[in-house]
């Protein structure tokens, strides 16, 4: 598995970083299966959340044997002082560990929550003296949303965060003024050091009115080859890594496809933005 440096942290990271969302809703024993075959596949970057069900239990009990070898990133989608310092402390309890690599104000898709994250009092506040507490090391900021670039400039613009984490997809960037946001946030980040990590990556659009056959908010691409052409995309722009997909049943053909991973050609990116026009993009 191809590694990245994450920004300052130094960490070389696996471009394919665990999105724990995949433990929603699963048995120890099922998640078990996945963690021995994530691990397998060399990735040594997990991105968890307490708003991701299950998932904070079912990765606990490996943490005492793997903390060593995995840079761990959590989530709160608490916007207060208060609640942000209390969501860390029970995440660091169920997922039975001391400290944080990453802790991350989660889930800003409008400016008022990120004036509310970054006001006086905001969850802002509970990750800086977390950092100087030593609960974590690094602080971040994710999101998801049209307005999600634009938003991360201006949080980039009020903080100096060591990461942000927002979509990116060829589908999405048929969309010229988020394609244009989005490369002026990786040049801001490039240019200060900022990790960068991108979600959405298998999206092949919202669900709208048909079955939900996964387990993803999204309907995701299921087939290997479009699923190697988009994480190909993905991996060709300026980021760290890309954030796994929330089914256990599309995660191994993400995972395959990011240890294939082949860049993209200027000219093969546009010819897949171009074929976008197929597809409803999730966010608009």
């Amino acid at each position: 598995m191809l590694k990245r440096r994450f920004g300052r942290s130094r960490h070389m990271s696996s471009v394919a970083i665990f999105g724990a969302a995949a433990f929603w809703e699963l048995s120890q024993a099922d998640a078990d299966r996945v963690m021995e075959n994530v691990l397998a596949a060399g990735v040594n970057h997990f991105d968890v959340a307490p708003s991701y069900g299950q998932a904070e239990q079912r990765i606990g009990p490996w943490m005492p044997r793997i903390r060593e070898q995995i840079f761990l990133g959590c989530k709160t989608m608490e916007r207060s002082k208060a609640g942000a310092t209390d969501e860390m402390h029970r995440s660091l309890k169920r997922l039975q560990v001391e400290q944080f690599d990453l802790y991350q104000i989660h889930a800003i898709t409008t400016m008022d929550e990120l004036d509310q994250a970054t006001a006086t009092g905001g969850a802002l506040d509970a990750m800086i003296e977390a950092r100087q507490a030593g609960l974590t090391r690094h602080i971040g900021i994710t999101g998801h949303g049209v307005d999600s670039p634009a938003i991360f400039l201006e949080a980039l613009r009020r903080f100096d965060f060591d990461s942000i984490l927002f979509p990116l997809n060829f589908v999405q960037y048929a969309n010229p003024e988020y394609r244009h946001q989005s490369e002026e946030l990786l040049r801001v980040c490039r240019q200060r050091d900022v990790a960068t990590m991108v979600i959405k990556t298998v999206c092949r659009g919202p669900w709208g009115e048909q079955e939900k056959t996964h387990t993803t908010w999204y309907q995701p691409f299921t087939e290997a080859e479009i699923i190697q052409n988009t994480v190909n995309f993905a991996l060709s722009q300026d980021v760290s890594g890309l954030c796994t997909v929330g089914d256990t049943r599309v995660l191994p053909l993400v995972l395959q496809a990011c240890e294939q991973y082949s860049p993209l050609s200027a000219d093969e990116q546009e010819q897949l933005i171009a074929s976008a026009s197929q597809y409803e993009p999730l966010f608009t």
